[in-house]
């Protein structure tokens, strides 16, 4: 959002600067300067935290390409069925084409578009270096990568499909499907996904007991980090920064500059520019 959009969204919710700084942990100061335009940067950080008060509710219809009503869902029969969407289940979910990727998010089927090779390199990376991590430490902790399916609620209306995971209960894990809430989740972010990880995802991640959650975002460079056991407020990393994994204590830290090498070293500037 920009800063006359917020404006705009402040005076609709007929918010004051003090109610705002109350609900952002901001100072009531900077929250002033902001809104009256004496400060033409805000920090990214204050940015986020005012855009999680202010943002509307967002149309989860749009927020991405889902199974229209009329669309129909092959069952193993491939007899077509028509459903309305929040009605969808495990058992539609369990039915659709292998060659198809979707989640089911209460009931509502969004269709998943195809990761980048930029996508797949900083998930790639990260669950490397998580795995090796675990492999030299030991402990209960499993890292595991996409696709892999998240039974996240433990009931028949939600199956996510996070990009990587850390599960350290190992009672969760079965041969088809982790059973509720991993320990930790990143999601990498893209134009089809952005609104729904950064808002629908995050609610649910956070209601559902995931301890740590981050964002990645290739096109911003940006690490939105979630530790629900502290804050609901989030620590934002840029792709110079080192970002500590905060369920093992700091003890492995991620270098995104390394990433960021890794990406340009192996992906042509030409695929880049079309992610």
């Amino acid at each position: 959002m920009t800063i006359e959009e917020m404006k705009k969204r402040k005076q609709e919710l007929g918010l004051t600067n003090k109610m705002i700084a109350d609900r952002t942990g901001i100072p009531v100061s900077t929250v002033q300067k902001i809104f009256a335009g004496a400060t033409s940067a805000p920090r990214m950080e204050t940015i986020l935290a005012l855009e999680r008060v202010l943002r509307p509710e967002p149309d989860l219809s749009r927020i991405a390409r889902t199974v229209r009503p009329e669309e129909p869902l092959y069952t193993a029969e491939s007899a077509p069925v028509y459903k309305r969407q929040g009605t969808y289940t495990l058992e539609d979910y369990l039915a659709l084409p292998d060659d198809k990727r979707y989640e089911l998010i209460d009931g509502v089927l969004y269709d998943m578009a195809s990761p980048t090779s930029v996508h797949q390199t900083i998930g790639g990376f990260i669950y490397h270096k998580m795995m090796d991590h675990v492999m030299r430490k030991g402990g209960s902790c499993l890292p595991l990568i996409a696709p892999l399916d998240v039974q996240l609620d433990m009931d028949d209306r939600t199956i996510v499909e996070p990009d990587v995971m850390v599960v350290c209960d190992r009672s969760k894990v079965t041969r088809k499907r982790v059973f509720g809430a991993p320990d930790m989740i990143i999601e990498v972010l893209s134009p089809s996904t952005a609104r729904k990880d950064s808002f629908l995802k995050l609610h649910k991640y956070a209601n559902a007991g995931v301890r740590e959650y981050w964002l990645i975002d290739p096109d911003r460079k940006v690490v939105v980090q979630y530790y629900f056991e502290e804050s609901e407020i989030p620590k934002i990393y840029g792709f110079s920064d080192s970002v500590p994994i905060r369920i093992w204590n700091d003890e492995l830290r991620i270098d995104m500059k390394e990433v960021s090498e890794w990406i340009v070293r192996w992906i042509s500037d030409a695929e880049i520019s079309q992610d």
